[in-house]
């Protein structure tokens, strides 16, 4: 197994709160990750039965085996263990007490705020970076990576991934989410899903969801809000400050990992993936999501929008860091054109404060600038995140 790339942002946290709580999808590497990182701690995963009914009937008692700190895994299957731990690491006097791990659902979400606010610093895992992939391929083919996905068992053991895909949506991205949903009528939720795949990196319209799944825009938006509360979707908000146009402000969703969107739409072959409708999206989704695991990956808060007016003018990515704003274009095509940079050029003439030189992310295979603007393949960086970030 790797180091992961969020292993040194783990580490420091460790030393400045008593408590780190990692989050992420199922599968991504969260328990990996926890005991790679603090093989000396006591383990204990509350997704099993017995150590769980122990847990509930005596917390404290349970509690006691992690004297010199603990790793607990699955915290969302009994987030009232929290309250506990709060009390311990508020009497002792220490820096280094547990590290929790669980899926990122909304009970557990809540009770973290309410009981570790201030004790707990919180890191999001994500399945693997570009970096941590070479690892396994040095090569990184995008269309390969839309159709596999980055989910670490996938690339570790060499396993199939529609076998791993149709399992994953099966067990998580259905029972898990049905059950905190309590959908009863699977076939619609299945529609929706796949209705979701269809129109990733769309701007979200809940009216024409609610119709063609026939359930009310309420439930949509119930549906997504958990949807991403358990990092199946991800939601990249539109950018509208101090801009003087009329802009779009639904926001847009990517899924977190593209082989499921892979999967829901029945795209098994990497030729599919290059002939597919919605092969631009799909790769926008790859880059999208690597761009997050970047920022995760750092310990930061990704702060990404896209921007897009009425009259149609679009950035697909505005990423605000240290003050600065670096508009990103993504491209599945190989060969450049000037149409490229209309979207960039466009904004840069709304003339607002700390706009940084544009970079357009492309498949074709020579890396120039044009206009200030950089164009390069993102998959012959070392770093995306540094790429983009460091640039001015």
């Amino acid at each position: 197994m790797i180091t992961r790339d969020i292993t040194a942002s783990l580490v420091h946290a460790s030393r400045e709160y008593p408590v780190v709580t990692i989050l992420g999808p199922r599968q991504s590497g969260k328990t990996t990750l926890a005991r790679m990182t603090f093989p000396e701690m006591n383990y204990a995963s509350l997704e099993a039965p017995d150590i769980r009914l122990a847990a509930e009937a005596d917390p404290r008692g349970f509690l006691k085996q992690f004297e010199n700190g603990g790793i607990l895994d699955e915290i969302q299957r009994f987030p009232l263990l929290l309250s506990y731990i709060q009390g311990i690491v508020d009497e002792k006097d220490s820096t280094y007490r547990f590290i929790l791990t669980g899926s990122h659902q909304p009970e557990l979400h809540q009770a973290i705020s309410q009981s570790l606010a201030g004790r707990t610093a919180i890191l999001n895992l994500w399945p693997f970076s570009f970096p941590e992939l070479r690892h396994y391929s040095e090569n990184l083919d995008p269309f390969e990576l839309i159709v596999n996905g980055c989910f670490p068992r996938l690339h570790q053991e060499n396993l199939d991934a529609r076998r791993f895909f149709n399992s994953y949506i099966q067990t998580y991205a259905e029972r898990d989410v049905r059950s905190l949903l309590q959908v009863q009528d699977l076939s619609t939720f299945q529609r929706f899903l796949m209705l979701l795949a269809g129109r990733v990196g769309q701007v979200v319209n809940f009216t024409s969801l609610s119709n063609d799944t026939g359930v009310s825009s309420t439930t949509i938006k119930k549906w997504i809000s958990v949807l991403k509360a358990s990092f199946i979707l991800y939601e990249l908000p539109t950018f509208f400050e101090n801009v003087g146009k009329r802009v779009i402000k639904s926001p847009k969703l990517y899924f977190t990992d593209t082989g499921l969107v892979a999967s829901l739409l029945g795209i098994h072959t990497i030729q599919q993936a290059q002939r597919d409708p919605l092969r631009g999206q799909l790769f926008e989704n790859l880059i999208i999501t690597e761009i997050a695991k970047g920022a995760f990956n750092r310990g930061i808060r990704p702060d990404l929008f896209f921007y897009r007016d009425s009259n149609g003018s679009e950035v697909d990515v505005l990423i605000r860091e240290k003050g600065q704003l670096y508009p990103v274009e993504i491209k599945s095509g190989a060969t450049f054109t000037t149409e490229f940079l209309k979207g960039i050029d466009l904004f840069r003439k709304l003339n607002l404060n700390q706009v940084q030189p544009g970079l357009i992310l492309y498949s074709g295979d020579q890396t120039f600038t044009v206009h200030d603007t950089r164009i390069m393949n993102p998959f012959q960086l070392p770093d995306l995140w540094d790429a983009i970030t460091e640039s001015n």
